[in-house]
């Protein structure tokens, strides 16, 4: 970056002054740096420097800074109100975001707001549901946990920092139990499951030290932000946690305010835990920054509860719901899902984990690097070895971040403290912007490393002096605090110096007090110990022989105690497998399904355990161990069957969902929570492929598939012509609805998957379930294909239908659940290949239909299959949507004979066979510039061929070019052709050319020879007539005489033929008015010279000029 000079006023303005400011800082004593303006991923500040925003903020600006789009949808919404009270009114924008997002939201102001209101409407759900629960009005948090600073939400929190000053006000009927923070709490030898179950069991016991019916809901983040840095829970900790809120009836609250709405790589970040919370929190990336916003999802069953009691919840504010912030945050999610950033914050989420790992990993200051998408925590430490924090007072991470606004760094990102305990540990954040690029992410990677390297080299002795011992008397904070003292006191003046000096020497006098006092104590203390010494040799010479004895006792007894422990253990899992056979015997639902599992896995320990002593008395009892556990999984697995079942209908009706636009059923939330935890069981201890995987597919599959079957059908029958020259009419088949139907059915099903299995089995059950329907659609295809080869003039149109709809189908189900595109791909190719084809074959059934004509109107009609391609074009263009993507994959002129025959038929369309360029419009009426050109080329030469006369031959073009550019102008096609139709002028011309022969044939009668070398020019006005008639010799009288009867005979014969055609009335009124201006002028001149030669007998000169000007007015 260059230098940038400022004005004094400038320099002012650069900093905001806390002295003259009328801000109530956070830091009342700190000048912060004044931004300007933001643009993409950076920020722009007053003096000049641009920030790379690492951070997001706080993890808030999801689609950069400076958007148009979001800009623009403020302003159109302050056109129309700019703030309706919610106690009375809504508004559109209100009802857009939250269908948006949910099928109902309570929108709030901010992230404390949002978490006040979970905890109300959580309150509300058991005071209003039935039977009520009235007591049940205990929380349970987590430690070193943060969801707010208003004093609801701070109470919910455990973060000790930010309670400190508050403790007082606190509410007190929220109990805190452990987070899930591997890397500081996990035992270096226990597994993720142990881990898991030692959590479990610690909410378990909050829950019975409360009373299991005083607890109202377990709160936590799904990803945990601010407090720890970007900690996501290890895999099973949410589905082991929802089980005990679903054992004591109680709420789980997932606070996703930081790490929801696409942070993390899904929309929610529970997407990845396999559970759906009863309440959620939502913020920060739901407005983007652009506006204050934040909100609440709630389940059904919740929001059923509400409704069926009061019907209203009891919470609200001035601005909730403000129009603006609505406005603000649908534009944020609608630009999120289009330009699908959610899936770039997962690709390239990956790269910036690689990125900081590679980079980081070794550095002996970095402890740990965590986190999901677009949210990634740093945590530093003193101590990489055990993993000790610098102390509170040592302020890394807000060093690190303030010299990260500095050149040459200019990187912003988001500091945290208190990783620990609540007081001391250091961690930062990286949130970069979801449409970050990957060529900012290594930018960012980069800086990160620099910084972070430099901040440590430049403080070496500060880090030094903390690793030192610390002096008799001295804290590690007041160590760490001098050696801070001491590195920055350079540049002190001399007088300070001295005193320094003189104060070490003070320091030093004490110390050697001190240790010469130590050395008398010294002395004193090796006396003592020399009378002690000699007092115990009497003592031991005395016990020896009582002491061996007694050792040979106890170490007899220790092994006879051993021996007795490990008879115990060998004998334990015997005696206990009666026991366990009985839960086993009773099966999931008899047993509780969570006794069961217990069971289940303690028969699992007990059989690892035997086979690890490896005794053959064991042999029988291991035998029965695993035949009990193949029993349990079995039993485990058919009631899984039994329950999905129970929950699966044969089928439903669809159109009762598709024309009410309401959500297919789900399966219920209580049935999901089982069949989650069942799920979590098998597939946590299944070696090979999850069995449940098969069964959930044969059960669920022959459901989707009745559904849609009657579907199907109709969409063959509504094919079937009543008569064979019908043309196919837009929407008057049934694939649309086939699809719509298809579309919410398979998304209600991704949503049960998503609540059942693990995330790596959601893509491998969805294409299981939706194989039978998927396959039964790709025969409908099929059959809808054939039906369009056998009547390609009339139902290609059905062709370009279908493949707009499977397209749009395809991608809104690959957009919401990542998969199925192949496999529409390969359904759609039939019928997409036929739509591409027709467009030549069409185009070449047109040329043969001419070419097989074998007469021609004699009058010069216009042919019927003028219209009828003409009519064809016009219906094309209801479907351009669908035919200009079939247009830009076939290229410029791909329809023609040669061009289509050298395309890869069999090959399914990828993005690299299309030219991104091009524009489908633009081809599609290049295509119908062909087909016009190709009808009339076509024409003419049938009629070369077969018209006699070139007048006839001019009549039957001009008919034809005139039928065509009419249906042209009457139709959607004039947008499209306007401009283009050039070629139609040159064969307009041509017509004219033909039919003015027979003119021009006439027009010779009238001409005359005028001798110019006499020595004055003959009068040619009428009046002059008697006089150049008698100038004429009795030759010139007869050649002027013959030449009128010659004229008369051939313009009443040209008048006569003109009248006998058929023409189109434009066509009509175009050879009239050029008959007119060619012979009219020509006959008056004539007439005006000559017509003394009749001397008005009318023998000769037929038409004067009014009655010849009446004839040629009879021809329009």
């Amino acid at each position: 970056m260059g230098s940038i000079v400022l004005d004094q006023r400038q320099s002012e303005q650069a900093t905001a002054s806390p002295d003259s400011s009328a801000v109530l800082y956070r830091n009342i004593h700190e000048a912060f740096p004044r931004v300007i303006r933001g643009e993409g991923s950076r920020l722009i500040l007053a003096d000049g420097r641009s920030i790379l925003d690492a951070a997001g903020g706080a993890a808030v600006s999801c689609i950069g800074h400076g958007d148009r789009r979001v800009k623009e949808a403020m302003v159109a919404q302050l056109e129309g109100v700019e703030y309706a009270s919610t106690m009375f009114y809504t508004t559109e924008v209100c009802e857009n975001l939250c269908r948006e997002l949910v099928d109902s939201t309570d929108g709030q102001m901010s992230r404390s707001e949002a978490m006040e209101a979970a905890m109300k409407v959580a309150r509300q759900f058991f005071l209003e549901k039935n039977p009520p629960e009235p007591s049940r009005t205990q929380f349970i948090a987590r430690k070193q946990s943060y969801h707010g600073t208003t004093l609801g939400a701070l109470s919910m929190g455990g973060h000790a920092s930010r309670r400190a000053k508050f403790e007082p006000m606190l509410l007190d009927n929220v109990s805190k139990v452990s987070p899930c923070f591997a890397y500081r709490h996990k035992g270096p030898k226990e597994s993720d499951k142990g881990y898991v179950s030692r959590l479990a069991d610690e909410l378990d016991e909050a829950f019975q030290k409360l009373g299991p019916g005083n607890v109202c809901a377990f709160v936590a983040e799904p990803v945990v932000g601010a407090a720890l840095g970007c900690v996501p829970a290890v895999p099973g900790y949410f589905q082991a946690m929802r089980a005990v809120c679903d054992k004591y009836g109680a709420l789980l609250i997932l606070d996703e305010v930081m790490c929801g709405m696409g942070r993390t790589g899904t929309m929610h970040a529970w997407q990845q835990e396999g559970v759906v919370p009863d309440i959620q929190t939502i913020g920060k990336c739901l407005g983007g920054g652009y506006q204050p916003v934040a909100g609440l999802l709630l389940h059904k069953t919740v929001v059923d509860v509400l409704m069926k009691g009061s019907g209203a919840f009891a919470h609200g504010h001035t601005y909730q719901a403000h129009p603006l912030a609505c406005a603000a945050a649908l534009a944020v999610q609608r630009i999120i899902r289009k330009e699908g950033l959610i899936r770039n914050v997962a690709t390239l989420g990956s790269l910036l984990s690689t990125r900081l790992d590679e980079l980081l990993s070794e550095h002996p200051n970095v402890g740990d690097i965590r986190g999901r998408g677009f949210f990634w925590g740093i945590e530093l430490v003193a101590d990489k070895s055990t993993k000790r924090p610098f102390p509170a007072t040592a302020g890394v991470t807000s060093g690190i971040v303030e010299l990260g606004l500095k050149e040459p760094y200019c990187v912003a990102l988001y500091p945290g403290t208190g990783t620990v305990d609540g007081v001391a540990g250091d961690h930062i954040i990286v949130s970069p912007a979801y449409n970050t690029t990957a060529a900012e992410i290594e930018e960012i990677a980069s800086l990160v490393y620099r910084l972070i390297n430099d901040y440590f080299a430049s403080n070496m002795r500060v880090h030094s002096a903390y690793h030192s011992p610390a002096a008799p008397g001295a804290t590690p904070a007041s160590h760490w605090q001098y050696a801070t003292v001491d590195d920055m006191a350079v540049g002190l003046t001399s007088g300070s110096r001295h005193a320094a000096d003189e104060e070490a020497r003070a320091e030093v006098d004490v110390l050697n007090s001190r240790l010469e006092k130590t050395t008398q104590l010294n002395k004193k203390i090796q006396a003592c110990l020399g009378r002690l010494e000699a007092t115990g040799k009497s003592v031991r010479d005395v016990s020896g022989p009582l002491s061996g004895e007694t050792r040979r006792l106890q170490v007899l007894g220790n092994n006879i105690d051993s021996v007795l422990a490990a008879i115990e253990r060998i004998r334990q899992p015997a005696d206990s497998k009666n026991d366990e056979e009985a839960i086993i015997r009773q099966g999931p639902e008899k047993a509780g399904l969570s006794n069961y599992l217990n069971s289940i896995k303690r028969l699992n320990k007990a059989l690892g355990d035997m086979k690890a002593s490896n005794l053959r008395a064991n042999q029988q009892t291991m035998a029965d161990l695993q035949r009990l556990i193949v029993l349990g999984n079995t039993q485990l697995e058919n009631s899984f069957d039994k329950m999905l079942r129970a929950e699966t209908p044969r089928s439903v009706e669809p159109l009762n969902f598709i024309t009410k636009n309401t959500p297919f059923p789900l399966i219920s939330p209580s049935s999901i929570s089982q069949l989650a935890l069942m799920n979590s069981y098998v597939s946590g201890n299944s070696s090979s492929e999850n069995p449940l995987i098969k069964i959930y597919a044969e059960v669920r599959g022959p459901y989707l598939s009745q559904t849609l079957v009657n579907l199907a059908y109709a969409s063959v029958n509504t094919a079937k012509k009543k008569s064979p020259d019908a043309v196919y009419r837009a929407g008057t088949n049934g694939m649309g609805m086939y699809a719509r139907a298809m579309e919410g059915i398979f998304l209600a099903e991704h949503e049960n998957i998503c609540s059942i299995f693990m995330r790596q089995d959601w893509g491998p059950v969805f294409q299981t379930a939706c194989q039978a329907p998927l396959a039964e659609m790709a025969r409908t295809i099929r059959e809808l294909n054939n039906h369009i080869k056998a009547n390609l003039s009339t139902d290609c149109y059905l062709a370009y239908e279908i493949t707009e709809i499977i397209s749009s189908l395809s991608n809104n189900l690959e957009a919401r659940t990542g998969e199925l595109k192949a496999t529409l791909g390969a359904a759609l190719k039939p019928v997409r290949e036929t739509a591409k084809s027709s467009l030549g074959e069409l185009l070449e059934d047109t040329k043969r239909k001419v070419g097989g004509i074998q007469a021609l109107p004699s009058d010069g009609g216009a042919l019927p299959i003028v219209s009828e391609t003409m009519k064809r074009l016009q219906n094309m263009v209801e479907f351009l949507r669908p035919i200009s993507s079939i247009m830009v994959s076939l290229g410029d002129g791909g329809w023609k004979s040669g061009a289509s025959a050298s395309g890869n038929m069999d090959a399914i369309p990828s993005l690299a066979s299309f030219d991104i360029g091009a524009d489908g419009k633009e081809i599609f009426a290049h295509y119908c510039i062909d087909t016009i050109d190709a009808l009339m080329l076509s024409l003419d030469q049938k009629a070369r061929t077969l018209l006699k006369g070139k007048s006839v031959l001019g009549v039957f073009l001009a008919n034809n070019v005139t039928i065509i550019e009419r249906m042209i102008q009457d139709s959607d096609l004039k947008p499209l052709l306007e401009g283009r139709l050039s070629a139609l002028d040159s064969w307009l011309k041509k017509a004219k050319a033909f039919y003015s022969e027979a003119c021009k044939d006439v027009s010779i009668h009238l001409f005359d020879v005028i001798h110019t070398n006499r020595t004055q020019r003959p009068p040619s006005g009428s009046s002059e007539s008697v006089s150049i008639v008698k100038g004429l010799n009795s030759k010139d009288k007869e050649s002027i005489k013959n030449k009128f009867q010659t004229f008369n005979a051939s313009f009443d014969e040209l008048v006569a033929r003109h009248k006998t055609y058929n023409m189109e009335t434009e066509v009509r009124q175009m050879f009239a008015r050029d008959m007119q201006q060619m012979l009219e002028p020509l006959y008056n001149r004539f007439w005006d010279r000559y017509h003394e030669v009749d001397k008005g007998r009318g023998k000769y000169v037929k038409y004067d000029k009014p009655s010849i000007s009446a004839v040629f007015h009879t021809l329009y």
